[in-house]
């Protein structure tokens, strides 16, 4: 489905990335994990249309995307949900979820939609008329993924979806995505939480320092003696 290779990117004058390769395959759940400033969340950025690549090619479902805008990308079936969640304050819920459709043509019945999301985020649904500014973590982080989600993506980007959340959240959230995946949608995960995410992952890369260390299974991955001992506290 989406395939990066030999990507170089320059940040703020700094190559923050190099020569870094991957795959992520139809209904996988792949995790990208590391350190703070290894260049994970600049690779999301540069996948979505955000950033431009120094050099390398990015494929989505054969097609070359790196120069492609971040709609084009969007429309192609691909939806990010940013590190920070980045809900829109002063605005509700059902506004900020409306946002997430807003390719769809003016006039589309949306109400098949908002019906699947408010199903899987029950407290949306009994919060959609709330200003979404007045949410807890917890809750704006659902409404980030369910706001990416209104585009009903293929291939669904998470940027630390865990960070700040407390432990009972962490998992729910975690729960959620498995769900997500399970109902078809293939999933880009970038995550500090490193033992969790590598416990839902079909496969793992491991980025240091801009670069691919290590890839295995999550199994794999959350045996390694190296990641154990970098990562997971053993």
């Amino acid at each position: 489905m989406l395939k990066v290779s030999n990507l170089y990117i320059n940040y703020g004058g700094i190559q923050a990335v190099r020569d870094v390769s991957f795959e992520v395959h139809t209904g996988e759940i792949v995790t990208l994990i590391g350190a703070n400033g290894a260049g994970k969340s600049t690779i999301l950025k540069t996948i979505s249309g955000l950033m431009r690549p120094k050099s390398g090619l990015i494929t989505y479902e054969d097609q070359p995307i790196q120069n492609a805008s971040s709609a084009t990308i969007v429309g192609a079936g691909i939806s990010q949900v940013p590190e920070g969640r980045h809900i829109f304050a002063g605005m509700t819920v059902q506004e900020n979820l409306e946002m997430g459709a807003f390719l769809k043509k003016r006039g589309t019945d949306m109400s098949s939609t908002f019906k699947d999301i408010f199903a899987r985020f029950p407290v949306l649904a009994e919060r959609k008329n709330q200003d979404a500014a007045t949410l807890s973590g917890g809750e704006q982080q659902m409404l980030a993924m369910a706001r990416a989600l209104m585009a009903k993506p293929k291939l669904l980007l998470l940027d630390e979806p865990s960070m700040g959340l407390s432990p009972i959240y962490i998992q729910k959230i975690f729960d959620i995505i498995q769900s997500i995946n399970e109902q078809g949608t293939t999933i880009l995960l970038i995550e500090q939480n490193a033992k969790q995410a590598l416990s839902i992952a079909t496969r793992g890369y491991v980025i240091a320092s801009g670069e691919i260390k290590l890839e295995g299974t999550g199994k794999e991955l959350l045996g390694n003696k190296q990641v154990q001992s970098a990562y997971l506290g053993g």
